[in-house]
């Protein structure tokens, strides 16, 4: 059995081999509509023979609803059962099958499902067919990824939520299966950012083929046949913007694994990046992209010098670590925005996972209550202040985060703390030390309150200190966990 691939429609786009192996199988075999039409046995004509046996593996639905007991699926795999059985009855009288299929025969291909039941049973070859991705590219004259930009293939298929999502997250983009997921696939499009650069093909080297940009395209008019392209970035720039704008983003408490996609656009979208060198040195290096590195001190003056640049038409991106808005750049950003020079520049704050909960998932679910989040940090505000709210939230019995817990110039602040904090809860109150919580130096303990060292802390790490409810459980790998119950006793 052969599995050809055909290319994208073009019978001269065929490889020599696919070729040569049709002319010389003794059964062609090749999948229909109810309609009984095959645009792949329209591709191989040429190559056919009249002595040829033709299999026609018809579909008994498409999009159709049915009354099959085991619904649409459940028809399709019958279908599929049937088809193989034919085809198997071919191979046990001995003769050579080729099963045709458009593009290649791996790449969603109707094939595939002949693969699966058969390749175990007799010698099989898969012969690869250029696909529609590729064809498409061509026929727009438009690369689709160049040096270390990343292809996303989406099936349109998808939920619109999981299709913004993943065009978001992605340098280039090929959206597959169109026709009446057109209209989901439009919007998505639209609400990642994603549509000015979007370009349409439909029949891609076949008669009929159609290109242009994907907002222009009425979607009564989208056939099965059709993909939609957001190309390489690095080869086609999108469209200028009309103005600037600040994006303040989160990177996670470490590197890409902790970024949404929505961060990811921003990212990627931007022009000029500005942030502690700490967190830009995480972002990827873009092609044209300015970074703009500072200490870990000077954030009013970034935040300025990022409203400065987007006020010349420039989209900025300030990069903190974990959430931008919990002890980090959003806030002065947006406290140097307030300003009346700035008021008119464009400002958007994007979500991030938080040390917090970064730490608190490693550890189990010391969260999983009311829990207050405090920075031990005396820079910005006294230590007076500091102190009188550990003790209003440790007397309320809340869970606390506590960040900035040390560093080379705050040696004191643990220490004390633990005092204030021993005053209202018991020694051994479970407390997690999450340093690094993603990172190559990643470290999480568990230690109990009255046996807190200061010296194990520093700037890195985060301080989850349990409630009078939190457990610390030892589970049977000998893995301690801590969680805190959702109810509080009465």
């Amino acid at each position: 059995m052969y599995g050809v691939g055909l290319g994208p429609g073009d019978p001269e786009l065929m490889t020599l081999r696919a070729a040569r192996i049709i002319a010389e199988a003794d059964v062609i075999a090749y999948h229909c509509a109810r309609h009984g039409r095959s645009i792949a046995r329209s591709i191989a004509a040429p190559h056919l023979r009249p002595e040829h046996i033709e299999e026609r593996l018809m579909y008994p639905i498409t999009v159709e609803t049915t009354d099959h007991p085991g619904g649409y699926r459940g028809a399709l795999d019958d279908f599929y059962e049937e088809a193989a059985a034919r085809l198997a009855a071919h191979l046990d009288a001995g003769r050579t099958v080729a099963v045709l299929a458009e593009g290649d025969p791996f790449f969603y291909g109707s094939y595939q499902h002949m693969h699966k039941r058969l390749a175990h049973r007799y010698p099989t070859e898969v012969v690869p067919g250029v696909t529609s991705i590729s064809a498409a590219a061509a026929r727009l004259g438009t690369p689709l990824c160049e040096a270390e930009e990343v292809l996303t293939v989406i099936p349109g298929t998808l939920p619109e939520d999981e299709l913004t999502a993943r065009l978001a997250a992605t340098d280039s983009a090929v959206v597959m299966k169109l026709g009446r997921t057109f209209p989901a696939v439009r919007r998505a499009m639209e609400t990642s950012g994603r549509l000015d650069e979007a370009r349409y093909v439909e029949r891609a080297t076949m008669s009929g083929e159609r290109t242009g940009r994907l907002a222009d395209i009425d979607p009564e008019s989208v056939p099965y046949f059709s993909v939609a392209v957001v190309p390489s970035r690095t080869a086609t720039p999108p469209p200028a913007p009309e103005g600037g704008e600040v994006v303040v983003v989160g990177t996670g408490p470490a590197g890409p694994l902790w970024l949404t996609p929505e961060t990811r656009r921003a990212l990627a979208d931007a022009d000029e990046l500005v942030g502690y060198t700490t967190y830009l040195d995480r972002v990827p290096h873009r092609p044209g992209q300015i970074r703009h590195g500072s200490d870990n001190k000077v954030e009013s003056e970034r935040a300025e010098f990022a409203l400065d640049l987007a006020r010349r038409g420039r989209r900025v991106a300030v990069v903190s670590g974990g959430d931008p808005g919990v002890f980090a750049m959003a806030t002065a950003v947006l406290e140097v925005a307030s300003q009346d020079a700035y008021r008119d520049v464009p400002v958007r704050v994007l979500p991030g996972v938080t040390a917090a909960n970064a730490a608190a998932a490693r550890a189990g679910a010391p969260l999983g209550h009311d829990y207050a989040v405090l920075s031990l940090s005396d820079r910005l505000k006294p230590w007076e202040v500091i102190a009188e709210r550990l003790r209003a939230a440790a007397a309320a019995d809340l869970v606390l985060a506590l960040y900035n817990p040390g560093s080379r110039s705050r040696t004191w602040q643990v220490g004390k703390a633990r005092e204030l904090l021993l005053e209202h809860r018991a020694p051994d109150t479970p407390v997690v030390l999450g340093r690094d919580v993603g990172g190559p130096e990643e470290s999480v303990r568990i230690v109990r309150l009255g046996e807190l060292d200061p010296d194990q802390v520093d700037m890195r790490t985060i301080l989850l200190v349990g409630s009078s409810q939190t457990r610390a459980v030892r589970r049977g790998d000998g893995h301690e966990i801590v969680w805190t119950p959702r109810r509080y006793p009465e």
